[in-house]
């Protein structure tokens, strides 16, 4: 029985990215991309997005090739959204170096009739107003998951508001997090944006891992240790790729269900990591993902035994 297909709406970029351990130029990314090539694995895949007719073709045509559907996406008159980037020793920081939105600046969505009754619906970091005009269009999803971005929080708090009261699931970054709700102490801080409407919230932390929230339970996960980490570009979007992805897969959004869904997104965001651009995520099989997910589950086991009450008992 095949999973139900995931809608993704979100940005399409080509990137200049430099970090300690080399540079690329132009490549493929933006948070619709880094999504999709994560989620793939375990179920179909929606895009919505908008690119200039500069991009090269072969991108898309990667896409379709990884079973990605671009039936969504608009090819528009002028270029591509562009971003720059530079990272130091510590991944965990970046410069932006330029933003360039491009044919982005005017993109509206527009879900074709085909993609409206995905089950799964997944909202990258675009303008809520944005994200509202998605929801408008899609009926009776399952689930409804939304990322955001410290820009929106400051300069479209009100709308952001108002979209958060119709999603199921917030996944942000701890300074957004922190931000949005005005909260520096994380469990506080998710504990308020669960307010805001979402019946859970997952709180990234990059290479700390990640924390969950729900309406009656918390959940903390490390991230994978790597020896080579060349790029975290796009490492958030794959973690929410492989999130979203699998509780596609496993039609089950327990608690339990969640966990494990975060522990497939710190997969799928360990391979993003490990190259530059999508590169890491191109070629990554089911069978590497779990293999990779079961040494995770033995990195964070121990014994249920207290040894010192054994001792005195």
């Amino acid at each position: 029985m095949s999973a139900p297909p995931i809608l993704v709406v979100g940005s399409v970029a080509l990137d200049d990215i430099r970090t300690p351990f080399g540079e690329v130029s132009e490549a493929f990314g933006g948070s619709a991309a880094y999504f999709s090539l994560a989620a793939r694995v375990f179920a179909p895949v929606r895009m919505v997005a908008v690119v200039g007719n500069d991009l090269p073709a072969e991108h898309l045509d990667d896409l379709q090739a990884q079973g990605v559907d671009t039936r969504g996406v608009e090819v528009a008159d002028g270029l591509t959204f562009r971003w720059g980037g530079e990272y130091g020793y510590d991944l965990n920081a970046r410069k932006t170096l330029f933003t360039h939105l491009n044919v982005f600046e005017s993109f509206h969505p527009s879900v074709p009739a085909a993609f409206r009754r995905s089950p799964y619906v997944f909202l990258g970091n675009i303008h809520p107003a944005l994200q509202a005009e998605v929801l408008e269009q899609v009926e009776d999803p399952v689930l409804v998951a939304l990322d955001t971005m410290n820009l929106w929080i400051e300069t479209a708090r009100s709308e952001l508001l108002q979209v958060l009261g119709s999603v199921d699931l917030l996944i942000l970054n701890d300074s957004e997090a922190r931000e949005l709700a005005g909260e520096p102490n994380l469990v506080r801080a998710g504990r308020g944006l669960l307010e805001l409407g979402p019946s859970c919230v997952v709180i990234k932390k990059g290479e700390h891992g990640a924390l969950m929230l729900g309406e009656s339970s918390m959940f903390c996960s490390p991230a994978v240790p790597l020896e080579q980490v060349c790029d975290p570009t796009g490492a958030g979007d794959a973690f929410a790729g492989g999130l979203v992805g699998h509780l596609a897969a496993s039609g089950d959004l327990s608690d339990d269900a969640m966990r494990r869904a975060i522990a497939y997104g710190t997969v799928l965001a360990s391979y993003t990591v490990e190259d530059f651009g999508v590169a890491g995520l191109r070629d990554v099989e089911r069978a590497d993902i779990e293999k990779r997910y079961r040494e995770l589950r033995l990195l964070t086991q121990f014994g249920v035994e207290d040894p010192v009450q054994k001792t005195h008992a």
